[in-house]
């Protein structure tokens, strides 16, 4: 049955990222979670990446979705209906290019200098200047940009509108790219933490939401910036 009402769209998102939660905590559970964890092989690591960003995403991507399924409906009788499950497997799969291209850097890092860093316990300082780069990006005109666009999604819907799946597919694409631009620190922060956490992967999750969809959300950059420099020290000198 097609989902007509604001409250059904972002029910089915949130029961979606429930499911993925749970899902998560079954397969992550008792892992190391700490800074410089394995991310295990690719398939493995593929499936709870999506699985990952499924459960943190969907409900601070709800009211862009709540806003594309709105416009959608109203173009019934135009040239077409771009479905909401296109948009949310267009968006997904921007993310999970960015999850590919983050297991690729982190194999390349380990492959040249696969004993280096546990020697030194270069994890630990790695994952400081991760930290401390993920607050400076807080607060990069960047990221400023596509906050805002996740923000005022009626803006993106009208202006974006792409009629049939494949208009769906690429707007949900063109949004997850926004939102990689807007999260891209966050996540940074999470790998720099353990990104097989859940805890911090919960942590991340709360932010993600407040930064997107409460208001004065857009003014916490500066707490969050200095938030992940002092964590960052912390995970320096701790043992």
């Amino acid at each position: 049955m097609a989902l007509r009402t604001p409250v059904a769209v972002a029910g089915a998102l949130l029961g979606g990222a429930l499911a993925a939660w749970i899902v998560t905590f079954v397969r992550m559970r008792g892992m190391d979670a700490g800074p410089g964890a394995e991310l295990g092989g690719l398939g493995w690591y593929l499936g709870i990446w999506v699985t990952m960003t499924a459960a943190m995403m969907l409900p601070a991507t709800a009211p862009m979705v709540v806003v594309f399924s709105r416009v959608s409906r109203a173009r019934r009788r135009g040239l077409g209906v771009a479905p909401m499950g296109a948009f949310v497997v267009g968006y997904l799969v921007t993310w999970t290019f960015y999850g590919l291209v983050a297991y690729g850097l982190d194999r390349g890092a380990r492959s040249a200098a696969p004993d280096l860093l546990a020697r030194v316990h270069g994890e630990r300082y790695l994952a400081g200047v991760a930290l401390v780069a993920a607050g400076l990006y807080e607060l990069t005109p960047l990221k400023e940009v596509c906050l805002r666009h996740c923000r005022g999604p009626v803006h993106f819907v009208h202006a974006g509108w792409r009629d049939g799946p494949v208009g769906a597919l690429q707007m949900g694409s063109r949004h997850g790219l926004y939102c990689v631009g807007c999260c891209s620190g966050l996540m940074l922060a999470l790998f720099a933490l353990g990104v097989m956490s859940l805890s911090w992967m919960a942590v991340i999750a709360v932010l993600i939401f407040v930064q997107k969809v409460l208001p004065l959300g857009d003014r916490v950059a500066p707490i969050v910036s200095a938030s992940f420099v002092a964590i960052a020290a912390w995970v320096v000198v701790s043992p």
